[in-house]
């Protein structure tokens, strides 16, 4: 990538160039969008040129001011969908912004990076609002030390390996009530409250890759198990969903 070269190229005044966007999503998937009239290729990323997506002019700011822009477009079953928004699974996703000779690719400058904030939807588009690096700069950093453990179980603070046996559980869910309350048969090995505090991970469906912390996990009658979520999950579970069930602490 030669930024040298592309400035190069704006000084001939005859310019040949088109932004594009790359956005990855926390579970891996990168989508690559452009406002040229053509697919442009780079970085191993297709960017594609029939999405409907544009944005506003960057706002470079100086010192720790939020550098801030807006990425709107159309939904689209094939790239950006109103289900995937919902489901949050585009929150926090990183994003990228280049200038392009869409003549020679290489020759390209990356103008913006940061993350997504808030996306509003409405009348079949979505506005994204995008947040520089320094935003992170705004926020309290480090750690707080108290009486309760402040670490989650498993974490980079916390170092322990929830791949250890009894600490984890990967079952299909027998029931599922609202996305929020799921059942399982003869799982009664671990006892009352064990997955409380802990983590329940989507794997297959619709919901695959989204995850919602543990409120209840009681052991009823006849050994069936029920695990109830803080909050609903922003996608369908359908029975049959493969899930991972993970320990909680009582941070103690």
């Amino acid at each position: 990538m030669t930024a040298a070269a592309l400035r190069a190229h704006l000084a001939t005044g005859l310019t040949h160039v088109c932004r594009a966007w790359a956005i990855t999503r926390a579970d891996g998937l990168v989508l690559g969008f452009t406002d040229h009239d053509l697919p442009l290729h780079f970085d191993g990323i297709t960017f594609r040129a029939d999405t409907g997506m544009s944005a506003r002019a960057l706002v470079q700011g100086t010192g720790l001011a939020v550098d801030n822009t807006e990425a709107m477009g159309a939904l689209s079953d094939s790239a950006i969908t109103e289900a995937d928004i919902e489901a949050g699974r585009y929150d926090g996703a990183e994003v990228r912004a280049w200038l392009v000779n869409w003549q020679e690719p290489a020759q390209r400058m990356l103008r913006f990076a940061g993350t997504i904030g808030e996306i509003r939807r409405g009348a079949g588009a979505f506005h994204a609002d995008l947040r520089g690096l320094t935003e992170a700069l705004n926020q309290p950093q480090g750690r707080v030390y108290q009486r309760p453990c402040a670490a989650v179980l498993g974490d980079g603070q916390c170092r322990f390996n929830l791949a250890a046996v009894g600490y984890s559980e990967t079952r299909a869910a027998e029931t599922v009530t609202r996305g929020q309350v799921f059942g399982f048969d003869g799982l009664d090995l671990y006892d009352d409250r064990w997955f409380e505090r802990g983590m329940l991970r989507v794997l297959t469906g619709a919901a695959a890759g989204l995850a919602g912390v543990i409120k209840h996990d009681q052991i009823r009658a006849g050994g069936a198990r029920v695990i109830e979520l803080w909050e609903p999950l922003r996608a369908a579970v359908a029975p049959g969903d493969m899930l991972r069930l993970e320990a909680g602490c009582d941070k103690r």
